[in-house]
């Protein structure tokens, strides 16, 4: 069964892939009365890159085996977390059978895993994991967003892709930058997607351009950037990111914050 909702934006009905009485709350296609809760709802039916359209809803129609029997949301990712965060969290994209099967970035995946654990033993959310939207994780005094809102096929956005996507990060920046003072860049993509955007939004920016690296710190008009490898499957299981060197950062964050 076809579940149909209005856009936020224009009131025109559109096809929600999410099936009727799943359990999801919080649909980000059902806007509330909060900028944020419009914006998501706004980013969650953007079709602007084609090549993300087909591959986030092919892949919540195939499915990986393990997941057949659960609803795929198949759609771009919005922000979550603390609508007045002091720290916000920017990583690449949703992962195939993590965000773009659960609706919420990070949450179902084992990067997810990594980095829930390590937010909870700092003390930025309330559990140590995140399986699915419905399972009561909190963040505490923080948000957490993708520079790219749709699953990409081998993890990879196009240059072109990244650009269409940069508008709707400005516009989640322009609505929480009075509460932040500290963005978080997971790996070099989201650490150029922050320091693009927050020229963008007339931050100053240094010049020359401030390096990525594990641990890098930039101060940018008044916020803490930032860098931590991403806990990719590939940076933990090779040892280049341990949970100490992850903590290390989210902890330095959260002391910002706080």
């Amino acid at each position: 069964m076809t579940q149909w909702l209005p856009h936020p934006l224009t009131g025109q009905l559109f096809a929600s892939p999410v099936p009727p009485d799943t359990g999801w709350p919080d649909d980000p296609a059902s806007a509330g009365d909060s900028e944020l809760d419009r914006l998501g709802a706004a980013i969650s039916v953007c079709r602007r890159c084609p090549r993300l359209v087909e591959w986030r809803e092919d892949v919540a129609r195939v499915k990986r085996a393990s997941y057949a029997g659960e609803p795929y949301w198949g759609r771009p990712i919005a922000g979550w977390g603390s609508a007045k965060p002091k720290v916000l969290i920017v990583g690449l994209a949703p992962a195939a059978h993590g965000g773009n099967r659960t609706g919420r970035v990070f949450t179902g995946d084992r990067s997810g895993d990594w980095l829930f654990a390590s937010l909870h033993r700092v003390g930025l959310a309330t559990q140590a994991t995140s399986v699915h939207a419905g399972d009561g994780q909190r963040l505490i005094e923080t948000r957490m967003v993708a520079a790219v809102r749709c699953a990409p096929p081998l993890n990879k956005p196009t240059v072109a892709e990244r650009d269409a996507c940069a508008p709707w990060l400005d516009a989640e920046l322009e609505l929480i930058q009075d509460h932040l003072r500290v963005i978080v860049a997971l790996g070099s993509f989201g650490w150029d997607a922050s320091l693009r955007a927050l020229g963008r939004a007339d931050y100053d920016v240094p010049r020359p351009k401030p390096r990525f690296g594990h641990g890098a710190t930039a101060e940018v008009g008044g916020l803490t950037l930032l860098g931590s490898y991403h806990p990719s499957q590939q940076n933990t299981f090779t040892g280049k990111l341990t949970t100490d060197m992850l903590d290390d950062v989210l902890g330095r964050a959260a002391t910002i914050a706080r």
